[in-house]
């Protein structure tokens, strides 16, 4: 059976481009103390993240917590953690190994790419401008408010026209089982990142057509 190879790589950010865990669960337990809650281990906001941040800080409190607080109780504790993160998004975070060089033999390749995230966009856009400043993703889409988050299919999707590839021909690289139903919801080619948050049993679960364990791994895929 012949390997599929893919003209368009579309990346998840966080856990799959981005370490982001250590400033994202800075950012939520401190939120979190200042409210009077308990902290969590940063090992556990591997569960936490993948969709959005207002899905982070409800996960992170105890269940039922944020039906109790109410609407404007729960906004205001998004709103502490989204400004402890705006303050501290780079103390920690760092591509991961072999990031920086996937992406470098990528465009060498003339491979056109692309971000599709639930974090922020203007968060987004800050970040690959900091951490990869010689990379041109010629399309970025993260988490805004009149747009569905992953795993709609919508920013997927509009990740392949403006790579100017059919869904069937572009990856969908990510480490969590949203990236997984999201590429299947587009119809791209599913590509778990063993490297991210969740690990490689969710990833197989959820639809993975391929699994790297390296991102240059994906080189072998395009």
């Amino acid at each position: 059976m012949n390997t599929p190879r893919y003209r368009a790589v579309a990346f998840d950010l966080d856990g799959t481009l981005l370490n982001t865990l250590e400033d994202l669960a800075n950012a939520a337990n401190a939120a979190l103390a200042a409210a009077g809650y308990a902290q969590h281990p940063v090992a556990a906001y591997r569960q936490f993240v993948g969709n959005g941040l207002h899905m982070l800080v409800k996960r992170a409190l105890p269940s039922g917590e944020a039906d109790r607080l109410g609407p404007d109780g729960f906004a205001e504790l998004v709103r502490r953690t989204g400004d402890n993160y705006a303050r501290d998004w780079a103390v920690t975070t760092r591509p991961y190994p072999h990031i920086p060089e996937l992406l470098k033999a990528l465009r060498e390749r003339g491979v056109p790419l692309a971000v599709v995230t639930n974090k922020p966009h203007e968060w987004t856009l800050r970040m690959l401008a900091h951490y990869f400043p010689d990379e041109p993703f010629l399309f970025v889409q993260g988490a805004m408010p009149d747009l569905p988050h992953k795993p709609d299919p919508a920013g997927a999707l509009e990740a392949a026209r403006r790579l100017g590839a059919r869904p069937d021909e572009t990856a969908f690289v990510g480490d969590s089982n949203v990236d997984m139903h999201t590429a299947a919801n587009a119809g791209m080619g599913p590509v778990g990142a063993a490297w991210g948050f969740r690990g490689a049993e969710e990833l197989l679960q959820s639809g993975a057509k391929h699994l790297l364990n390296d991102p240059l791994d994906l080189l072998g895929l395009v």
